[in-house]
């Protein structure tokens, strides 16, 4: 199995070695050749308008669109607003697959950053240490879309629809590694009902 993690900017490094933890190819995306062969794709959290830019600026938006539609992908913080359909009257580049409407910088400024034990049921009993930096938050679920968290007030933090998962918050940025796992067993299960 090989999992791409898009490598123009921001926390990939990070979500690189939680998958090479776990026994899992992990290679950097910069040009959409680097997309044959992967099995799963990880979109990091960074600033969503400079990876935009950049993903236009390397012919990207639309490998990148393809290659979603097909196989499991999976955004953190940013790469959640790159998911999303909806964000609101923000024009930058996404890919709009996920029927979700995302708000930027929901929590406010670097300083408003913060890190919470995040009850995330499917993966067990075991709150998350969830950290925010930054973060995005979902005001619209729509569709086949699912939530997989929510913060005390309510606000979504994480959502599924099908293959497509997106969290607010930096999974790779804790040694817990469930987040890794839930998703490597997306692209398992995709990968085996190919094969």
């Amino acid at each position: 199995m090989k999992i791409g993690v898009l490598a123009l900017q921001g926390a990939f490094i990070e979500h690189i070695k939680t998958l090479r933890t776990l026994g899992i190819e992990a290679l950097e995306v910069r040009l959409p050749d680097d997309l044959e062969g992967l099995d799963g794709l990880i979109i990091p959290g960074g600033e969503s308008t400079t990876i935009g830019k950049l993903a236009v600026e390397y012919g990207l938006i639309e490998p990148l669109r393809r290659f979603a539609q097909a196989k499991p992908t999976w955004g953190t913080c940013a790469g959640m607003i790159f998911l999303a359909k909806d964000i609101g009257h923000d024009r930058q580049p996404i890919l709009g697959l996920m029927d979700i409407t995302v708000s930027r910088n929901a929590f406010g400024r670097q300083i408003d950053s913060f890190e919470v034990d995040l009850p995330i049921p499917v993966l067990g009993d075991e709150p998350f240490h969830a950290v925010f930096i930054r973060a995005p938050v979902v005001t619209a679920v729509r569709g086949s879309a699912q939530v997989l968290a929510r913060l005390e007030d309510g606000r979504i933090v994480a959502v599924q629809e099908g293959r497509w998962l997106a969290t607010a918050f930096h999974p790779e940025l804790t040694a817990d590694s469930r987040l890794h796992r839930f998703f490597v067993h997306l692209v398992a299960q995709q990968a085996g009902k190919k094969g």
